[in-house]
């Protein structure tokens, strides 16, 4: 996720004073258990602390900001986990059903092995998860932790990059076998378990022997058996396929037909994880072999779908203090929509503008709850007040009060934290109230045909966060549409936005909801004989129309009487239902008018919207090759230890020193050439006046061999046959 991600990592490993950053360890939040475990984990906090209190331009309260966005952070992400569990749940209750009952005849007929199956079929589920590749691996993880729970402690999960053939495949199956029933309670003196693991080759028949074995063991009444296999003394053993595109065909048929021999001994249940279509499993097997499956297919959640809800949870919600203006909220959908349609790396990028916001904010300290509020209020020092003066939403109210209001905001630090106070209390007023009638209006405007506002809340979000929207094209004319709406639709559309607006009665928006309820009572009176009115219309004009063309007129008489009647139409008396539509119309527009504004229009907003959306693009959309010339040819863009130069210096690494040397040469680069001006550089600050004639010293080769190495890798050079000395450059130019 860093911008010059693999740059960034081979100067902190190959630079000669390596600059300090958080170790892996760091990335776990969640303490151990044990009280070293605890010790280690306040020393991660504490150091993460620091490092991002050294990364402040101003350090005051940079502990309580840390603090804050680890709170804040913490609070979303168990959102998320949450939000991931109820929407998997309906799936993963699919599967486990389906599971229980693929091989009930295992438990009806413990005693009876030969009668177990009745055909040679495979159970086999088909996961059809979407193309968004990098959630699959959480999918799966949690669909392990819930087989494990409600199904059966064996599980395998099998990855095609560690199952090129057949015989790995099964030593990876056995293996994790293995490591199930090694947890199991068995004799100590007859662990078959863990002598199976070092021994047993790695075939199917052993598989059916330890399973044969294991489940006898477990039956026995002298042991405690585990909870998953006291309600099931013959647990399944799911295979789970987590990329199925990627796997070998021949590996995957000579598995399913290996297996199928085995299934009156052991009962194996297949889950293919899939990106693309179910046909892809038709395209890997053939017919004789797809036909020894027993297929069954589950759809999850599509990604877009997940989106929106993640996007309806963390941002259109008041429960989180942070927020996202529209630019920025842009730039994290198009990449999700244009780049991976990965839910998760839109969470790391919401996690990345909180801790953006929090480290380059001063005022961030103000982004907390209400209760929170009045207090870091009133504990704002001067200089904060100084940062409050200088913001522009700020300024620009100083600007429309009188001379004494000003004098008074910009000198008097007391008056100045009542007035910040206000402030945030009205932004917190005005987050409830935007969202409400956000809803509402996207309740109008997705029964509309072709989605002048967008089809997803989310489209309709951006739009208010970037302008106003009233003075769009777009919104004028979902009004015109929306004046042409049907009876039906629209009092089911105002039973949608009563519901949104009940849950909050009692704010500043009270009296829009007894409106509401009004609408609600005029329709359902004008339901009894609210359409007389337009029979008896429609009957006069006909009438009048007919009349008007009986008569025996010219060219010009017709034209005209066309006229008049195309005028009388246009002012003719509405209906009662017409009249209340353009009402409640007009109700729906002042909404938008008073309650959608940008926030840029309220006081302090920066203190919690995050609006630095080139920051973060340059963060999530890094371009590989100018990152990494960058960082070769300039490192002290990354290691501020380095000078700021750019000339060549034997404190940079070796890979930079070894990079600008190539860029002095040709086509071909002579590697005994090269060699020696590299040790004329790293040799530079040696006082023992070392010569090229001098042979290089076995560290210096060393070096300059693991330096080219890593050029090769990065693709700079490669080993050409024409020269057996030489290396061809793959680049030109100087950048």
């Amino acid at each position: 996720m860093h911008r010059a991600l693999a740059a960034h990592y081979l100067l902190r490993y190959h630079s000669p004073e390596v600059t300090r950053h958080v170790p892996a360890t760091a990335q776990r939040n969640e303490p151990g258990s044990t009280p070293a475990a605890r010790f280690h984990y306040d020393n991660i906090i504490s150091f993460q602390a620091d490092y991002f209190i050294e990364s402040l331009k101003s350090a005051e309260d940079g502990r309580v900001r840390f603090e804050s966005c680890q709170l804040l952070w913490q609070q979303m992400k168990s959102q998320t986990e949450q939000l991931q569990e109820e929407l998997n749940k309906k799936l993963f209750d699919n599967l486990i059903c389906f599971l229980k009952k693929s091989h009930s005849d295992f438990q009806d007929q413990r005693n009876d092995w030969n009668c177990r199956v009745r055909s040679s079929e495979i159970p086999t589920a088909a996961l059809l998860l979407g193309v968004n590749v990098m959630d699959h691996e959480l999918t799966f993880t949690s669909l392990s932790d819930v087989l494990h729970e409600h199904v059966t402690p064996y599980v395998v999960l099998l990855q095609a990059k560690e199952c090129p053939g057949i015989k790995p495949l099964l030593q990876k199956l056995l293996s994790q076998l293995m490591g199930c029933g090694a947890d199991l309670d068995l004799d100590e003196e007859d662990d078959y378990a863990s002598v199976s693991q070092r021994k047993m080759n790695c075939t199917m028949s052993s598989l059916s022997g330890w399973y044969q074995k294991i489940t006898k063991k477990s039956s026995s009444p002298k042991k405690k058996r585990p909870a998953t296999l006291e309600r099931c003394q013959a647990p399944q053993i799911v295979v789970v396929f987590k990329d199925l595109e990627s796997f070998s065909s021949s590996v995957l048929q000579q598995f399913i037909v290996i297996s199928s021999r085995y299934c009156k001994e052991l009962p194996l249940v297949l889950v293919f994880g899939i990106a693309t279509s179910p046909m892809i499993i038709h395209g890997l097997l053939s017919h004789s072999v797809s036909s020894l499956l027993c297929i069954e297919l589950f759809h999850s959640l599509s990604c877009t779908d997940h989106l929106a809800t993640v996007v309806n949870k963390l941002l259109l919600s008041n429960q989180f203090p942070f927020k996202l203006s529209g630019r920025v909220l842009q730039v994290l959908i198009t990449i999700f929509l244009y780049h991976d349609f990965s839910v998760q790396n839109f969470i790391k990028g919401l996690q990345l503008a909180v801790v953006e916001h929090f480290n380059s904010q001063p005022l961030s300290v103000l982004c907390c709850d209400v209760q929170d509020m009045n207090q870091r209020v009133k504990t704002l020092s001067h200089n904060q007040c100084e940062n409050i003066r200088h913001l522009a939403s700020f300024m620009s109210f100083v600007e429309s009060q009188t001379p004494e209001a000003q004098v008074k905001l910009l000198t008097d630090d007391r008056y100045l934290k009542e007035m910040a106070r206000e402030f945030l209390r009205e932004l917190h007023m005005y987050h409830e109230n935007f969202i409400r009638v956000l809803r509402c209006l996207h309740n109008f405007t997705c029964v509309l045909p072709k989605f002048p506002l967008g089809k997803q809340i989310r489209e309709l979000y951006c739009a208010c966060l970037e302008r106003n929207i009233w003075d769009t094209e777009d919104y004028n004319s979902a009004l015109n549409l929306l004046r042409m709406l049907a009876k039906d639709e629209l009092v089911s559309t105002l039973h949608k936005c009563l519901e949104v607006m009940k849950p909050y009665s009692g704010g500043q928006l009270d009296s829009a909801l007894k409106k509401l309820e009004e609408f609600l009572a005029q329709f359902q009176r004008l339901e009894g004989g609210g359409t007389g009115d337009n029979l008896q219309n429609i009957e006069d004009e006909e009438s009048t129309t007919q009349k008007g063309l009986q008569k025996k007129t010219d060219l010009y008489q017709l034209q005209k009487t066309l006229l008049e009647m195309k005028e009388t139409r246009r002012t003719k008396k509405l209906s009662k239902f017409e009249s209340l539509r353009l009402e409640v119309v007009d109700f729906l527009d002042g909404l938008v008018r008073d309650h959608l504004t940008r926030p840029e229009d309220q006081p302090l907003y920066e203190v919690v919207y995050f609006s630095a959306a080139s920051v973060l693009r340059k963060h999530l959309n890094a371009v590989p090759r100018i990152a990494l010339h960058t960082a070769l040819h300039n490192p002290s863009t990354y290691l501020k230890s380095l000078g700021n130069d750019g000339a060549l210096s034997s404190a940079a690494p070796d890979i930079c020193i070894a990079y600008k040397l190539h860029l002095e040469c040709g086509r071909l680069i002579n590697l005994y050439d090269w060699l020696e001006a590299f040790t004329t550089v790293v040799n530079a600050d040696d006082d023992s006046g070392s010569d090229s004639l001098k042979q290089v010293d076995e560290m210096t080769h060393a070096r300059f061999i693991r330096a080219v190495s890593e050029l090769e890798l990065l693709g700079f050079v490669k080993p050409t046959k024409q020269k057996t000395d030489h290396v061809a450059r793959l680049t030109w130019g100087g950048c």
